[in-house]
């Protein structure tokens, strides 16, 4: 029985978090050797700009990138060949011929054109240092506390420091070369690219390498690019010729680094490269370094800062990064989970910031011409889960350049669902690139999805969730909206079950057991289904808050009232399919079917307790190790399945050291990069996410604190968490209860707390019963239709802790504070 009690705001406060502080010193990847490969580089990022410093003592290596240089130019890949083949495919597909269906998806329907650009990188700086192959005493971090990396090392008794930044502030890279003694640094400075349209050379002071954009699959490159490079010295002499900067015995040398692009937006690329390069260098080549970094940690702890999370530290934080990843599942580090967490924070502020573009599949670090899938955005889940850790986490203004993406998508996807498939709205298939293309690509198997626009959606919804901003709802209504006509079209009744479709589909890249077992196209998936319900429910709950049309939301009510149920297969589980087909040995790196409980909440122990528990077997059954995104899925089903010790099970697989020397397997490369395996960014930002939601969650009309908390880390906190209806969370915990607790109300309304196991020693509040449903308007009740349970499933009990609920009633800006002892 849960005992609802009412709590009475009688203090406001500000206290802070018991718990050890986290410190600077906490916040550092550091190694006592050079990086020998690019994973084990370390990645620095302004959002536009990219580094991967490797710090080798005889040629420092600065891999770089600027987020808008990728093959091709504006283009669109739909087509109308698709509109003749899409009736014959759908009944292939009824007739359950599916091998059939799916070969001819791919000749017809997929796109006739490209599959989309690649990024591509824009090449390397090299700081060449004579003498300097013998060194000792080396070190080199990455200081995630100010967004900068260090390099230091000994030759011949002289210590030589190098200190490297992507400015926030002055839009430049910044490199600051130093030495214990007096006309120390020589070296030599150049670039260089693998594109084969680049060009260096010497302009004055000043070296440059200017190029442009592959040309991809029919597609003319036409993003044109500079980059500039000048060096200022204290003492000694600097000289430029031939594409070269040569330093000579100089005390001191900053390097200022600018690089731009023609790029103006997805439609348009007519802006001068070069004079936007000459603008960000002489802007600031007339800052010396430290003013330049003081700025930059200014702007970037802004943002990182709203967050600490420390889980307390031992003997383990004393190895390097590397090491620690190596041993994290056979010693307890939990200083390790608590720099992860913020790496991924770290990584999303880094490569995600307002104006620019969104992260791709390798944030914004990409050392090749044609990276492993392109680096595009792939939205059957990569690129959602990017941005999962973007509000609970306190980084709301990062999420702002998939938004944008969103509203480009919603225009280039309403010529393709006209172009290819005759419907209104706009469609999303399972890839897209910097030009926005929309068609489905690669091949049916992976492609043939035309779901993506609503789970593109769906994120964009929940960011409203978190803000409760009307503004921002009413310019992105539009965009939920037209995916929701999108499916009122496009959707059809299957004659074999009378239920309303999505067809042709896939559960994303499964195989499953109809024709010869080899197909992924079929018809009405689980994850449709679940998406298509947080769609038309959305837009239904949106239309009412800014666009009320009673006669629109009632088809979409309509819509919903013919569609699938989810349903509990024969081996209790959830079935992927309408079918079921599921197998138990099926280890897939997807689990898309699970969408519906997370990041989705259609699945819940108190709603749906069979649902839960048959989710929970699907889980059971795929198997904890994967590729690294797969896990860090996992990491947060397992933490909506209330099971924090599974969670960090997770974890410890997650971190699983990859070198170049052990390639198997999913994990954590030495700089700390999730490993597919190859390097995919969403891996580290799914992670940080689970370890959110294993601490709050708030999808179910009330705050949960700690609800999967593992049974090692008995004593933490944790601050600036945000949950749904604009609160955010600073709590500590004792021996795993909630001992001081701090709410913030952004919006006010009435705040929902369910613990397990509070402190007694409240102070500063009272106590009654609760009244009343819970008031706050972004807390909401899920509506699950009647699921469809196999009558010879053998469900077990599910097993909920016992937990209390407060009602705290806050107004904006208000904030309640809770003391246990």
């Amino acid at each position: 029985m849960n005992l609802r009690k009412k709590i009475t705001v009688i203090c406001a406060g500000i206290f802070s978090v018991t718990a050890t502080a986290q410190t600077t010193s906490d916040l550092k990847l550091w190694y006592d050797k050079p990086a020998a490969i690019w994973n084990e580089a370390l990645p620095l990022g302004n959002g536009r700009l990219g580094a991967m410093v490797f710090g080798d003592p005889a040629v420092e290596r600065l891999q770089l990138n600027e987020e808008t240089i990728w093959a091709g130019s504006p283009n669109s890949n739909a087509h109308s060949k698709s509109l003749k083949a899409l009736p014959v495919v759908r009944q292939l597909i009824f007739d359950g011929k599916f091998d059939e269906a799916q070969e001819l998806a791919t000749q017809d329907i997929m796109s006739q054109t490209n599959d989309g650009m690649p990024y591509q990188t824009f090449g390397s700086v090299y700081i060449s240092f004579p003498g300097h192959q013998k060194y000792s005493n080396y070190y080199r971090d990455l200081d995630i506390a100010n967004a900068t990396a260090k390099v230091k090392y000994t030759v011949n008794g002289v210590e030589f420091t190098r200190e490297i930044l992507t400015s926030f502030s002055d839009q430049v890279i910044v490199v600051k070369l130093s030495a214990s003694q007096p006309g120390q640094i020589t070296a030599n400075v150049f670039m260089n690219s693998p594109l084969d349209k680049t060009v260096s050379g010497t302009e004055g002071n000043q070296i440059l390498l200017s190029g442009t954009g592959s040309n991809f699959e029919g597609v003319k490159g036409k993003v044109k690019f500079q980059g500039r490079l000048i060096a200022k010295n204290k003492g000694g002499e600097v000289s430029a010729s031939n594409g070269i900067i040569s330093i000579n015995k100089a005390d001191e040398v900053t390097l200022y680094i600018s690089i731009a692009t023609n790029f103006k937006n997805y439609q348009d690329i007519t802006e001068d490269e070069v004079a936007k390069s000459k603008a960000y260098l002489a802007k600031a080549e007339t800052k010396d370094f430290a003013s330049i970094k003081k700025d930059h940690v200014a702007y970037y702890q802004k943002f990182f800062n709203r967050v600490s999370f420390d889980l307390g530290t031992n003997e383990a934080a004393k190895q390097p990064t590397n090491e620690r990843i190596r041993d994290f599942s056979k010693q307890f580090d939990p200083q390790l989970a608590s720099l992860y967490f913020q790496f991924g924070r770290y990584l999303l502020i880094s490569s995600s910031q307002p104006g620019g573009q969104p992260a791709n599949l390798q944030g914004i670090w990409n050392d090749m011409v044609t990276p492993p899938w392109d680096s595009k955005y792939t939205t059957n889940i990569n690129a959602e889960m990017n941005y999962w850790p973007a509000e609970i986490t306190n980084l709301s203004e990062m999420h702002e350049p998939f938004i944008q993406m969103a509203k480009e998508l919603s225009i280039t996807g309403a010529e393709t669902a006209k172009m290819m498939y005759n419907a209104s709205g706009w469609v999303l298939h399972h890839n897209t690139d910097i030009w926005r293309v929309t068609a489905p690509v690669d091949s049916a198997a992976s492609g043939m999805w035309p779901t993506g626009g609503a789970w593109v959606s769906q994120d964009l919804w929940e960011r409203y969730l978190y803000t409760g901003d009307k503004n921002y709802l009413k310019e992105i209504y539009p965009v939920i909206k037209g995916a929701a006509d999108f499916f009122l079209d496009f959707m059809i009744i299957d004659p074999n079950t009378g239920y309303l479709v999505v067809v042709p589909s896939s559960s994303p890249e499964n195989t499953h057991a109809g024709g010869t077992g080899k197909a992924t196209i079929a018809s009405g998936t689980t994850m449709d289904n679940q998406l298509i319900f947080d769609l038309f429910t959305n837009v239904i709950k949106a239309s009412k808050i800014v666009a009320p049309d009673d006669a629109y939301t009632k088809r979409l009510s309509e819509a919903l009232a013919k569609m699938p149920p989810m349903k509990v297969g024969k081996h209790s589980q959830l079935q992927e399919w309408q079918n079921d087909w599921d197998n138990p040995e099926d280890k897939h790196r997807h689990v898309s079917h699970l969408y519906g409980l997370f990041p989705s909440n259609q699945i819940s122990p108190i709603k749906t307790p069979e649902l839960f528990e048959a989710a929970k077997n699907s889980l059971n059954y795929r198997g904890d190790e994967s590729t690294g995104w797969s896990m860090g899925w996992k990491v947060n089903l397992w933490a909506r399945l209330l099971d924090g010790d599974h969670a960090y099970k997770l974890l410890q697989d997650q971190l699983h050291l990859v070198t170049a020397e052990q390639r198997k397997g999913g994990g954590t490369y030495p700089n700390m990069l999730d490993a597919h395996q190859p390097f995919q960014i969403d891996g580290n930002f799914g992670c940080t996410a689970g370890l959110a939601e294993m601490l709050m969650q708030s999808q179910e009309d009330a705050i949960h604190l700690l609800p999967a908390l593992p049974g090692v880390w008995k004593n933490g906190s944790i601050k600036g968490l945000v949950a749904r209806g604009g609160f955010v969370i600073d709590m500590s915990w004792k021996n795993n209860k909630v001992s001081t607790l701090k709410i913030y109300s952004k919006l006010g309304g009435n705040c929902r707390l369910k613990v397990e196991n509070i402190l007694k020693g409240d102070k500063g509040i009272s106590l009654k019963k609760a009244k009343g449903e819970n008031t706050n308007p972004l807390f909401y009740d899920v509506e699950v239709k009647k699921p469809i349970i196999a009558k010879e499933a053998k469900l077990s009990k599910v097993q909920l802790p016992k937990y209390n609920e407060y009602d705290v009633q806050m107004k904006a800006g208000q904030t309640f504070t809770f003391y246990g002892n």
